[in-house]
Parts: structure tokens; sequence; C-alpha cells
């Protein structure tokens, strides 16, 4: 008889730990989106009719935009040691099929990645670049693009090319013209042969109070006006 009760005791102990664990799991998702949504977004406003004639006279600019570390950060099934605290609950998993083993992605979504890619959508045409393989890049873009539409021209790793052991990024594929084309990334070296066609951006892989996507939509807002991307940027690089 006291083994029995032993036993029911133990189960009841388990079955609360899931109830808390659970809990937990429900309260950190909530405060990440509670977090996110308290800091200060970014202003816009409607363009003078000077503006809009000084806009109209130079051509819409394309936006290329990294994806792992830049956008977002993911972790797959078996990393031993993970950057990202246990238990913070991913934004999305996805699970592809690599070399016919099933791999489950989980991936969390930098800070304002959503209002950042509203945002900038308006103002250029949006291009992913990464290094990453296409069956997990598409999949991320798809997730973040949200049947928006912002995310349709899309480049992986087979359009990168190696150097020196890793994977540069040529953006005369995006557009020849690079008066109008740059790429916000995470790594210089993806982009070293167009150090004046980029805006470096710090890695992110977990911080819940970053702001750097939000930080630079002043640049960006700026920036559509330029006639050359690159008489701005070339002046931000010597800057850094």
């Amino acid at each position: 008889m006291k083994g029995n009760c032993d036993m029911g005791f133990r189960s009841l102990l388990v079955f609360a730990s899931k109830i808390w664990a659970f809990l937990c799991f429900l309260v950190k998702k909530q405060m990440r989106k509670l977090i996110q949504h308290q800091s200060v977004k970014y202003e816009s406003y409607h363009l003078s009719p000077l503006s809009k004639h000084r806009l109209g006279l130079v051509k819409k600019k394309i936006l290329i935009l990294d994806l792992d570390e830049t956008l977002i950060h993911s972790h797959h099934d078996g990393v031993m040691r993970q950057i990202v605290k246990p238990g913070t609950p991913p934004d999305f998993v996805l699970r592809v099929t690599i070399d016919r083993h099933p791999v489950r992605f989980f991936v969390h979504k930098r800070p304002h990645v959503d209002f950042f890619l509203d945002t900038v959508a308006q103002w250029y045409e949006l291009v992913v670049f990464t290094a990453s393989m296409e069956i997990y890049g598409a999949a991320v873009a798809d997730k973040l693009d949200n049947n928006r539409g912002v995310l349709r021209r899309r480049y992986y790793r087979q359009h990168c090319t190696q150097d020196f052991g890793s994977y540069t990024k040529d953006l005369s594929l995006i557009h020849p013209d690079l008066t109008s084309v740059f790429i916000i990334d995470n790594s210089p070296g993806a982009y070293r042969a167009y150090p004046n066609n980029a805006i470096p951006i710090k890695s992110w892989f977990s911080d819940p109070y970053d702001t750097a996507l939000l930080n630079l939509l002043p640049v960006l807002d700026a920036l559509r006006f330029a006639s050359d991307v690159r008489s701005i940027l070339a002046r931000n690089l010597h800057l850094q």
C-alpha cells in the first residue's frame, strides 16, 4: 500500500513539473513579445512635395539582406553548445531534409525584424542573399516574408563564391549598376569586394533588447535620396 502511495506521489510530482515547465515556456514567450513592443519604433513621416520631387529624380534602390545573425539566429538538433539560453522559445521551427536526414532548425527572429521589413519594403526593392543552403534559406525567407511578398528575390550558397575558406557575395549578380545596390550583413568577409556598398551590422544571437535594426532606419530613410550609395557608405566605412 505504501509503495503504491509513493509511486502515485512521484507520478504527481512528474506531472506537476511538466505543467510548470510548460507554463514557464508560455510566460517567457509572452515576455519576449512584450519586450519587443515596449521599444520606441521609428516614426515615418509623409514626404514634402520637394522631397517627393527629389526622390523621383533617382532610381529606386535595391537593399540586400543577409539572414543568419543579421535578421535571425538559429540552431538545429544535436548542437552541443547553444548560444541561445536553454529554455528560450524559438519564434518558429523548420523541418527540412538535408542529405536524406530530417533536421529541425529552431529559429529566433532579431527584435523588430517584422517592423523593419515592413518599413524598408516601402523604400527599397528587397533581396535576400545568404550563404546558407537553399532548402534552409528559402524556408527562413518564407517565414519572414509571411505572405507579404516583400522578399521575392533570393540568392543562396550556390550563388556565392568560396574565397579563403569563406563564402563571398557578388553584388553585381543582383544588379550591374552598383550605384543603387547595397547590402546589410554581419560578416565583412561576405562583401569584401564591395566595401563601399555595405552597411555592417553587429551579429545577433539572443539579446532580447537589441535595437540594431531600428537604429538603421534613419540612415536607410535618408539613403534612398542618394544618387550613388557609395558616396555615402564610403564615408561611413571611413568613420568606422
